[in-house]
């Protein structure tokens, strides 16, 4: 490790309890989660009690920490209820809760004292006077505003306590209000961002109209699709991890608690490589920068900027002509287990057949192409093809696969 480096935590997302194991399996230190209310991803599958219980609880065994979100922006109405949840969550013992409103902060100082309190980007933090302050009121770490340079994020380093830290998104989708609170979704729809029900308008097409001549619309063409001028392009740092390093984060944060198994593989599995590869030598990071590319062009997204992190971004920050995702490969299923023959058993993602060359992505870093030699239903009938999602099956595959391998197909890029 390079002398006087800290090694940061990577904290990854999962969407559900098959997420938490691949990202557990594919690198992370740590995960984060949502129960079934009060956090901010109420479209996303999120968590049973029972699912979180056995997610804590595998994870804790490999070593990962678990953080539960639970930062809505309250109303007296979801008091009790969150009274409750902490309850549960108490019993449960996640690592740590994210919060964004003072009240629930209370709550969960009260209720579960002994689970560390992070202080969610929800909460606008963009100085270090905030950090000081909610370390006197017992929070361990506060997440920055994305709306943060590394200058600034240097320079709350140097003005807080050592035992306070800082975790910064380094990758995923952008929101148009940078720290999330955004009011766009209740306006046009009634769905509460802050209550984790966004419908992402700002991901919808727009016109502007002139005072003088109401209702005609004049659109800003960029092309023949329309303008889309909400649109961020997705945060990605994979090549400034040295400067992240630097400026003193302690936890590089992965968006995407409504990703794929296979997102979320690739996204930990590089970042994990790239953050020992650079703590061991920048040399050695320096010389595997076009492996860490190339897997990051496979996870489906929708172009990279670094976001604030050199000072205001400019115009090439947003994306302008569309709000579609590129997308490298498509996600079959991962390796549920293996039979002592060697076949696969697997909850199929997206259709695939007999005869097909896939590939087994592998927490190593390794992708090994595979024919697909045989497929079997539940019920043991040989099957030529698997086009019913989440459909259980037996695979024999021509190259050996283990559990928590990720098998997907690659796509080809349009002409």
């Amino acid at each position: 490790m390079r002398r006087g480096m800290k090694k940061p935590e990577l904290l990854i997302p999962a969407s559900s309890l098959e997420v938490l194991k691949t990202a557990v399996a594919f690198g992370a230190d740590a995960v984060y989660i949502g129960g079934e209310a009060f956090g901010l991803r109420a479209k996303a599958k999120n968590f049973s009690p029972e699912d979180m219980r056995e997610g804590i609880a595998f994870a804790h065994e490999h070593g990962v920490r678990v953080h539960v979100t639970a930062n809505i922006l309250a109303h007296d109405r979801d008091l009790d209820g969150i009274r409750a949840y902490f309850q549960e969550l108490k019993e449960m013992k996640p690592d740590a809760l994210i919060i964004a409103d003072p009240g629930v902060f209370m709550l969960a100082k009260e209720i579960c004292p002994e689970i560390e309190r992070h202080i969610s980007t929800q909460a606008n933090n963009t100085n270090y006077l905030t950090w000081q302050f909610w370390h006197a009121q017992g929070a361990k770490r506060v997440v920055s505003a994305r709306e943060l340079s590394l200058e600034e994020l240097r320079e709350i380093r140097a003005q807080i306590p050592e035992d306070m830290e800082i975790e910064t998104f380094v990758h995923g989708a952008m929101c148009i209000s940078y720290s999330g609170r955004c009011l766009l979704s209740n306006y046009f729809t009634g769905r509460d961002a802050n209550q984790g029900a966004c419908t992402h308008p700002c991901r919808w097409k727009y016109a502007v109209m002139e005072e003088s001549r109401p209702g005609e619309y004049l659109p800003v063409y960029e092309n023949e699709r329309g303008t889309f001028i909400f649109n961020s392009k997705d945060l990605c740092m994979i090549e400034h991890i040295p400067e992240l390093l630097e400026a003193g984060i302690d936890s590089f944060k992965i968006e995407g608690r409504m990703k794929t198994a296979l997102y979320v593989a690739a996204v930990a599995r590089t970042y994990r490589k790239a953050i020992d590869d650079c703590l061991e030598s920048e040399e050695l990071y320096r010389s595997h920068m076009d492996w860490y590319r190339e897997q990051i062009a496979a996870c489906t997204y929708r172009e990279f900027t670094t976001g604030f992190f050199y000072g205001r971004p400019d115009e090439s920050a947003q994306i302008y002509d569309n709000n579609t995702y590129r997308k490298g490969y498509t996600y079959l299923g991962i390796v549920g287990s293996v039979t002592p023959e060697g076949l696969i058993r697997t909850e199929q993602r997206n259709k695939f057949s007999v005869g097909e060359k896939i590939e087994i992505m592998k927490p190593d870093g390794s992708n090994p192409e595979a024919a697909v030699e045989a497929i079997w239903d539940e019920e043991g009938s040989p099957m030529e093809s698997a086009p019913h999602p989440q459909q259980k099956l037996a695979v024999k595959l021509s190259e050996r696969a283990d559990v928590y391998d990720i098998l997907r197909r690659k796509e080809e890029s349009p002409a």
